[in-house]
């Protein structure tokens, strides 16, 4: 097992979506392996603070930038700007996803759900990733660098939601449900990923998915208590629960494995 590592130490990650629920919990696990990282969100008073945050923490190099990533122009110039600051870019988390611009859009059901809010969401969910690995991805050929890209799917990329858990479910006391846009985005960040390795596999550049099970993060005890009933180990996720896998993928513990997705699902997809 000897030369097998987890430290980041010495490479240069990028990761979308920094600041949000997970997002800040992965901007966290990167910095404490090492990592020196450029955060990618579009608040950028939120992204400043947790910049600050890492570098105080960590001591390693935290870069805030705000970024559209459906917007070709806003994407190159961060890539751009990251790639020359830290003298090249070893990591990619693609994270970022939206709910796009209206929640209660978002919470339609399907046969009411409007092409306007699918577009959006699509154009973060599965535009923005195409954009963030196509830029990044070539300037990691550009300077011979074996990378390692990681996209953030869900579970319900992989299995259909059970609509039962949803009859009574609330979250920050709205009620929810779980939209087929989010599914087949999701799916599509999947796809993306195998296509990728493949494409990029004699370049040395590992893409892989990770999938998370549900996250407890406010939902009402309803829904907690529904979803976990479909869970063999009977409780939904929390936040840091992910971040190992996110490690693993991202260092050379991971230097064979690409084209995968790493489901953390807590058994979910067991059944």
């Amino acid at each position: 097992m000897s030369g097998i590592t987890f430290s980041l130490k010495g490479k240069n990650a990028v990761i979308t979506g920094a600041t949000g629920i997970l997002g800040a919990k992965f901007s966290h696990s990167l910095a404490a392996q090492g990592a020196n990282v450029a955060l990618l969100d579009l608040d950028s008073e939120k992204l400043e603070v947790l910049a600050k945050e890492l570098e105080a923490t960590y001591g390693v190099k935290a870069l805030g930038l705000k970024c559209d990533i459906t917007d070709p122009a806003s994407v190159k110039a961060c890539v751009d700007a990251i790639d020359k600051t830290f003298n090249g870019i070893h990591i990619l988390h693609n994270n970022a996803a939206s709910k796009g611009k209206n929640l209660d859009d978002f919470f339609q059901p399907f046969e009411t759900f409007k092409l306007e809010t699918w577009k959006d969401i699509m154009s973060v969910n599965v535009d923005g990733m195409f954009l963030m690995a196509q830029a990044v991805g070539s300037k990691m050929i550009e300077r011979n660098i074996k990378g390692s890209i990681i996209q953030t799917a869900s579970i319900y990329g992989v299995v259909a939601p059970d609509q039962r858990i949803y009859e009574g479910s609330f979250y920050m006391d709205r009620k929810i449900s779980s939209p087929a846009v989010y599914s087949a985005s999701k799916a599509a960040v999947v796809g993306l990923t195998k296509y990728l390795a493949s494409y990029w596999g004699e370049k040395g550049i590992r893409v892989n998915t990770l999938t998370p099970g549900g996250v407890e993060s406010g939902q009402n005890d309803v829904f907690r208590n529904k979803y976990s009933a479909r869970i063999p180990l009977g409780r939904m996720a929390q936040a840091d629960e992910l971040c190992g896998a996110l490690i693993y993928l991202a260092s050379d513990a991971s230097t064979y494995v690409t084209g995968q997705n790493i489901i953390i699902d807590g058994g979910l997809t067991a059944w």
